[in-house]
């Protein structure tokens, strides 16, 4: 049975809240305008969803002013979508066109800020991309001296990072699917069946629940354990002894879930039994630390704290976690070097992980939102012992 879902879309007023924020923050930073030509970026403030943007063949690039609504400089083929938007300012061209990519028209729209050395934002810092060739990233700067630019990244990302509620119903509900689908698991998955069927039943089970799509399904099986977390599936059967993963990012109107499970084939050794109660000790120690005021590295250190019981290198991947919404993986990290402070909104993964037996490793993974008495888990919570298919 499907679960109830919240509606599609939003409402007028978050984009509007979301562009009335960005737009304060800009005026802190004396910024003019901002300039986004990322998928995440352009439909967080217009509202523009579509999987055309797995074709690297078209820029699109959204500018908000200081004042008013945002601005859409997209290819023609894109016009129909965004009028059904919030956005009214629409100027496009046919696209693909090698030599003129949208840039005289962004050179015109930017002209007047270049005339009186006004200061641009764009996103130049980690996890941001130019997502135009560089060369007519060059041209347009040519054609425009006396154009400041700012980096903007830390005012998108630090208001992205705290979810509105409206945000977190969709994300509650991608989770529940999640949740759902790894739950028929036992009933799906037996010793013999290939890895790559796995997957494919996986998938299968999480579009029937009511997910929109599942690009991202990782794992791995192996006796005792698996060595990675980002193989795509072998032809490989499970085996008696196997502990099998499933890692997914299942999404439900472009907003992603990104959890993991572990399940013993058979029988769990005690190695592995060992390496999973340890992961769901250092879980509940996140849960813990997981609350307004405390930062990511606190949460980082609570996690490690546990783990450093069986791995003092917390199976140097190198975070424990990291923010969710509309990416994958979004701003902050839970590490060392993140001192981001735990806002109520932000919704989260604690993903504690180690080494164990001989080079075996072992993720664990939940879905939190933050909440002002502190966290609440969005995906149903693992087992406190490793599952036995």
């Amino acid at each position: 049975m499907l679960l109830k879902a919240p509606e599609r879309g939003f409402e007028l007023a978050e984009f509007e809240a979301r562009t009335q924020k960005v737009q304060a923050l800009m005026a802190e930073q004396h910024l003019e305008g901002l300039l986004l030509m990322s998928e995440a970026d352009v439909r967080y403030f217009s509202g523009f969803h579509t999987l055309f943007w797995q074709s690297p063949t078209r820029p699109w690039f959204l500018f908000v002013p200081a004042a008013g609504k945002p601005i859409a400089v997209i290819p023609e083929i894109g016009a129909a979508l965004m009028r059904q938007t919030w956005i009214e300012d629409i100027r496009t061209w046919s696209a693909p066109a090698p030599q003129d990519d949208g840039i005289s028209l962004l050179r015109d729209l930017l002209a007047p800020l270049a005339q009186r050395n006004a200061r641009l934002g764009i996103l130049k810092g980690h996890e941001t991309a130019l997502r135009m060739p560089l060369g007519d990233w060059e041209r347009l700067m040519q054609a425009l001296p006396g154009l400041q630019l700012a980096d903007a990244t830390g005012l998108v990302q630090g208001l992205r990072m705290v979810k509105s509620a409206a945000e977190i119903e969709k994300l509650a509900h991608i989770c529940a699917i999640g949740s759902a689908s790894f739950d028929q698991v036992p009933a799906q998955v037996s010793q013999g069946m290939p890895l790559e069927e796995v997957f494919r039943t996986f998938r299968r089970e999480a579009l029937a629940q009511g997910a929109d799509d599942l690009p991202y399904l990782v794992g791995g099986a192996g006796p005792g354990g698996y060595i990675d977390v980002i193989s795509p599936p072998s032809r490989r059967p499970l085996q008696a002894g196997d502990v099998l993963m499933l890692d997914t990012g299942a999404t439900w109107d472009g907003y992603f879930c990104d959890f993991d499970r572990n399940f013993a084939i058979g029988s769990a050794d005690a190695a592995a039994c060992r390496a999973y109660d340890v992961l769901w000790r250092a879980t509940e120690a996140g849960l813990a630390a997981a609350r307004p005021g405390n930062s990511c590295r606190d949460l980082f250190l609570a996690m490690q704290g546990v783990i450093a019981e069986l791995d003092d290198q917390g199976g140097d991947i190198g975070r424990l976690g990291h923010g969710l919404g509309m990416q994958l993986t979004e701003q902050p990290s839970h590490a060392r070097f993140d001192q981001t402070e735990l806002q109520a909104g932000m919704v989260l993964t604690l993903e504690p992980s180690l080494c164990y037996g001989n080079s075996l490793i072992m993720v664990h993974e939940e879905n939190i939102v933050i909440r002002p008495q502190g966290a609440e888990l969005l995906t149903t919570r693992a087992a406190p012992e490793l599952p036995v298919i």
